[in-house]
């Protein structure tokens, strides 16, 4: 399963950018931040790939200064891998 994590670095704009997703209508959670992203508030924003042009223009009109960037999460086979994009 691929998703993107959206990762900041205060749980107030974690959240905030979550409410503000889920009323463009992106489906989305808020998750434990992987310990492989090394960065962020312990709470990340998990979407579907496919919202990614929704997320980032949400992302453009909140003024998120607490951002700390965009990840792609892999899970297969038990194992997570986490990458920047």
């Amino acid at each position: 399963m691929i998703v993107i994590l959206a990762v900041f670095r205060t749980r107030t704009q974690t959240m905030g950018y979550a409410s503000r997703l889920q009323s463009a209508g992106v489906p989305c959670a808020l998750v434990n931040t992987p310990k492989e992203a090394n960065v962020g508030c312990g709470l990340s924003v998990q979407f579907p790939c496919s919202y990614m042009q929704t997320a980032r223009s949400v992302l453009g009109k909140g003024g998120y200064s607490a951002f700390g960037g965009f990840y792609r999460k892999v899970e297969s086979h038990g194992r997570i891998s986490v990458a920047r994009i």
